[in-house]
């Protein structure tokens, strides 16, 4: 077979063209047998004519043709001739082509290694995966000669095209792309590169090579480890250009080059909108500095946006750790006393004879060490809200002064007779059963039912569902950035084993886990054992039945609390017989 190498003598490129018709037409139009882009050649510029073994050539009309530095108008070839045509060098062969000279291969593999360097720097600036095609497939591009070219990106299972480049500028779809080039890439993840696609057994009519007019095609896998991220399709329409082995090898390293930068740029995209979707999640799960989508916790948001432009004095129940001075936070911020003080007091913190000085001031001299005067907690909060911690530890004889402040709204500080009159709002939480405390003596039932003119409930951390892995995220987030470290989020194992977990210490517990893991580990995401939860206390699995005995009992009990123990009412606000009531205070008695 006769074959003509085509060397660009300025861009340094070159290709084989097989010459097999008897009539081959050469020339800058496309329409010619042999394209040769180059202004200085005429659309129909030279034939070649194949008289048995005979190849000769022939200028058409009165542009330049030289024939081994001759200028000729037609001439018979012989193997090794050289013809020149404008910028294109076009050696004449027969048999099959002469393999590129090791020195030409060197220079040319040196070429490519400075484009592939300088083509990754342009891809690590540049983080937008919609940039990040573009560019990559313009590089390609450049460094193949290829002049169509398609970046097939998989999305939520989507095939999407990230990417194209067309220099006729025709519109590239899908719908063009071949199904069957396309899909051998994607079952068997190798390569596809066809030489000849026009004479090719089993692409040549493919749809892409016959809607594009392509003389060869090369598709290439984009794949990170095992995962499949994309296609690189290209393609030629000049027989001038065809594909061959050392383009695919070429475009095999640049391919494992740029697999690696897309991945890491996808995943940080990937990574920014699951930061933004997580900030919007936060943002509308959260009520102030709360967080919680569990249905207890709306119902809880919505009480406190109920009941905080009132007046009213609030009980916040909950166990250690589950936040109730946050609650209070936000029962002051939404109220009309937001511009004034918000006071807090642990009433479980402070000695008993430091308690009533601290909660109502003294006159100085009123007691050995008393040197000043001293304004009080509940006084100090004039205008704004108090909130008493842990109100079931106040001692019974400051239970009395707190009720009278409650009902007359004065105070007396310790050493003085004359009240003080004083605007404040209480807000007082506990962990305790008051009720238990009051049938016990340990709790005024009189300052019980001033201090929960309304009640809210904070709910366990354990019992709260998907709100354990968002407050896990919210907690990994703000402590990453407050201590620049390392992990981002959380493994499959680590989130199942804080849904496991039973939470004795609650949110405050998890707050503080996830800041020693952040702190402490060096992995990207953390696993239990990072948290301290490999073997931590997991939550007691009970049957059934025994589930739906216990809720009945603590939920009696609450209507009962309710109540004031009213047996009668208790029966009607449930729907029992009364009898029932009877049952359940008698199994309640043999509990204790």
């Amino acid at each position: 077979m006769a074959w003509l190498r085509c060397e660009h003598t300025i861009k340094k490129t070159s290709s084989e063209f097989p010459i097999r018709k008897v009539l081959t037409t050469i020339g800058r139009a496309t329409g010619n047998d042999l394209v040769l882009d180059d202004p200085m050649i005429a659309p129909t510029h030279a034939n070649l004519m194949r008289s048995g073994t005979a190849t000769t050539v022939a200028l058409l009309g009165a542009g330049e043709l030289y024939l081994n530095g001759r200028r000729v108008k037609s001439a018979t070839l012989a193997e090794g001739d050289k013809l020149l045509v404008g910028a294109w060098q076009l050696t004449f062969g027969e048999g099959e082509p002469v393999a590129t000279t090791t020195a030409e291969q060197t220079g040319l593999q040196l070429d490519v290694l400075e484009r592939l360097v300088l083509l990754s720097d342009d891809m690590m600036r540049d983080t937008s995966p919609n940039r990040l095609f573009a560019t990559m497939l313009a590089g390609i591009l450049e460094l193949t000669g290829a002049e169509k070219g398609f970046v097939i990106v998989f999305r939520a299972g989507q095939r999407q095209l990230a990417a194209s480049h067309n220099v006729a500028d025709e519109q590239l779809d899908l719908g063009k792309v071949s199904d069957s080039i396309l899909e051998q890439v994607v079952q068997t993840l190798q390569p596809v590169i066809v030489s000849d696609a026009m004479h090719d057994a089993r692409f040549g009519r493919a749809q892409s090579v016959v809607d594009l007019r392509l003389s060869s095609v090369m598709a290439l896998p984009l794949i990170y480890r095992k995962d499949l991220l994309g296609v690189l399709y290209l393609g030629n329409d000049k027989v001038t250009s065809l594909f061959k082995e050392r383009d695919l090898k070429l475009v095999k390293v640049f391919a494992a080059q740029a697999s690696l930068v897309v991945y890491h740029a996808l995943a940080l995209n990937q990574l920014r909108t699951d930061n933004k979707n997580l900030r919007t999640q936060l943002a509308a799960a959260a009520q102030g500095e709360m967080i919680g989508t569990h249905a207890s916790m709306k119902e809880m948001f919505r009480v406190i946006r109920r009941v905080a432009p009132s007046d009213l004095s609030v009980l916040v129940l909950g166990e250690t750790g589950t936040g109730k001075e946050l609650v209070a936070k936000e029962i002051h911020a939404l109220s009309q006393r937001k511009a004034g003080p918000f006071v807090a007091i642990n009433c479980g913190a402070i000695p008993e004879n430091l308690l009533e000085s601290e909660l109502f001031g003294h006159k100085k001299g009123s007691f050995t060490g008393a040197v000043n005067d001293k304004v009080g907690k509940v006084e100090s909060a004039g205008g704004g809200t108090l909130f008493l911690d842990e109100i079931g530890e106040m001692p019974m004889n400051l239970q009395v002064k707190l009720l009278r402040v409650l009902q007359e709204r004065v105070i007396e500080r310790v050493g003085e007779l004359a009240p003080r009159p004083v605007d404040i709002r209480v807000v007082a939480a506990t962990n305790k059963d008051l009720a238990e405390l009051i049938k016990s003596g340990q709790f005024r039932e009189d300052l019980y039912y001033r201090l929960n003119e309304i009640s809210v409930s904070l709910p366990p951390l354990r019992d709260r569902g998907e709100d354990i892995a968002v407050l896990a995220q919210y907690f990994m987030n703000r402590f990453r950035e407050q201590y620049g470290a390392r992990p981002t989020g959380f493994t499959n194992q680590a989130l199942q084993a804080m849904k496991s977990y039973y939470w004795p210490g609650n949110v405050r517990e998890l707050e503080n886990r996830v800041k020693k893991a952040v702190i402490m580990s060096d992995r990207p995401l953390l696993n239990p054992d990072d948290l301290g939860l490999d073997g931590g206390q997991k939550r007691e699995v009970v049957p059934l039945a025994q589930a739906e005995e216990d809720f009945k009992m603590n939920y009696i009990r609450q209507v009962l609390d309710l109540n004031a123990w009213n047996k009668a009412q208790t029966a009607r606000d449930l729907g029992v017989d009364a009898r029932t009531i009877f049952r359940y205070i008698e199994k309640f008695q043999q509990a204790e």
